[in-house]
């Protein structure tokens, strides 16, 4: 049986605390994800009409939090990481290539936005080698269903971390209580399927050696990246503040719907005729037989003197429509998401209204910046001390693609000015968002057609006693 003594050092009771936070967490993260993926609550209506509006409450679903939280996945694209003086850091590229994280970084944002937190994990390639011989850094990311960290409660620093899955092969869940400076790992008594047991019989201690298993990281090596938490809160999705909103665009879809499919035949009505009557053979209930059947052939013919017919006015469905739009509006200001990401009225709009309108957004893309580097930095420094690198990467800087979409022709005008007041073609490219390894190429080919158009320059003559100053001699 695990120890249970609350202590954040005794790994056995920071399992079984992670763990049972990590369960609690679930179902709050399957809610959010639901919404992501567009498949929110159905819409509700009347207790009367749930078996006739089924089909229309799965078809009134349209996913807007999706698309909030893609639009600032879509601004965030870290490019590298260079030194403290800017220049390329030819470690920091190989393992940032190694590890795919041009295409991979993109898994944790959008975990980030859509889940409220994402994670990358750092720890000893299985198969590749430095040159010093020590394993090279293996950097996966991680998702928030099996990752989760305790911070220390008065520095507020990530703790312990844990990571907790189950193995698809032979059914056991497996788990690791990471610390600073060593980890262990853990394993369930019995196959337990997806959904993990919390217990302390549940769980055995199956590493080598009493006192875990060390490292040499000098830190956590599961890095969080949560998304722009308050302060004394927990992080919550990029869409978290339009949940409401989203439950009411699918609801004004359903009403619209129904209205539409129910006016979009004109509904006829009979006066002044006798209907007959007969017994229903189930429920031996009299109903009445209706013998107008609607048709582009049909005649309806009535013996009643006094019968009339007509039908009545279709629904408008403008007042619908009007009311979904300012929905979608609503929600696109109060996730501060560009207005033409729902195009509606925008047409013909120029480039100055596309930069007004991506203001607020390109500000909250800016603070995930902000606050997603910093994470990045950890990664740096913890992938250094596993391929046994002395350099300090908590002095490196995390280059982000610019979040602000800009045209070619403005991007090269801005260009043409910063050269023309005696910034360096290095920084140039830089502003321009190039990656540090396309910067380096570019001040290299810059540098050598410079020695190359001074090489082919002609020489100056030597002097002669024709072009001599006479002066010069005292003449």
């Amino acid at each position: 049986m695990l120890d249970e003594t609350p202590d954040l050092d005794n790994p056995d009771y920071m399992l079984l605390r992670l763990g049972r936070r990590l369960r609690k967490r679930q179902g709050v993260l399957e809610g959010w994800w639901m919404y992501y993926r567009g498949r929110p609550p159905l819409p509700e209506l009347p207790k009367n009409a749930e078996a006739a509006f089924l089909d229309f409450q799965r078809k009134a679903r349209t996913n807007f939090c999706g698309l909030i939280a893609n639009a600032s996945v879509h601004r965030l694209l870290a490019l590298g990481v260079t030194g403290p003086d800017g220049t390329p850091d030819d470690n920091a590229s190989r393992w940032w290539q190694a590890n795919r994280l041009d295409s991979r970084q993109k898994l944790v944002w959008r975990c980030g936005m859509a889940q409220s937190v994402g994670y990358m994990l750092v720890g000893p390639h299985p198969t590749r080698t430095e040159d010093n011989g020590r394993p090279s850094p293996l950097i996966t990311p991680e998702h928030p269903s099996e990752c989760i960290v305790e911070h220390h409660p008065e520095t507020g620093e990530p703790y312990v971390g844990l990571k907790a899955f189950t193995n698809d092969i032979d059914g056991y869940g497996y788990a690791r209580v990471m610390y600073d400076d060593r980890s262990f790992p853990y394993r369930t008594t019995e196959p337990c399927g997806r959904r993990l047991p919390w217990g302390p019989d549940s769980w055995e201690y199956i590493g080598d050696q009493d006192d875990g298993e060390p490292h040499d990281l000098g830190g956590l090596p599961l890095v969080e990246f949560a998304r722009m938490p308050d302060l004394g809160e927990h992080p919550e999705p990029e869409f978290a503040c339009v949940m409401d909103t989203q439950d009411r665009v699918n609801l004004g879809v359903l009403n619209r719907m129904a209205a539409s499919r129910y006016s979009g035949f004109r509904q006829k009505w009979v006066r002044g005729h006798k209907f007959a009557r007969k017994v229903d053979q189930a429920t031996g209930i009299k109903v009445v037989e209706q013998p107008f059947t609607p048709g582009p052939n049909t005649v309806w013919v009535s013996e009643g003197e006094n019968a009339q017919f007509g039908q009545l006015d279709a629904t408008d469905l403008t007042g619908f429509l009007k009311e979904h739009e300012s929905d979608v509006r609503d929600m696109l200001i109060l996730s501060q998401t560009p207005a033409y990401y729902y195009a509606s009225d925008l047409i013909n709009i120029s480039a100055d209204t596309v930069a007004a309108l991506d203001l607020m957004h390109v500000a909250k893309c800016r603070e995930h910046i902000a606050s997603f580097g910093e994470g990045l930095e950890d990664v740096m420094s913890l992938a250094a001390a596993q391929a046994g690198v002395t350099d300090d990467y908590t002095e490196a800087t995390v280059r982000w693609a610019d979040p602000q979409y800009l045209s070619p022709a403005v991007m090269a005008d801005a260009a043409t000015k910063l050269s023309s007041i005696g910034y360096p073609l290095d920084v140039i490219a830089e502003r321009l968002g190039e990656t540090p390894q396309q910067v380096r190429r570019i001040s290299s080919s810059a540098a050598a057609a410079k020695l190359l158009a001074a090489s082919l320059l002609p020489a100056n003559p030597a002097p002669t006693a024709g072009n001599v100053d006479e002066g010069a001699n005292g003449g």
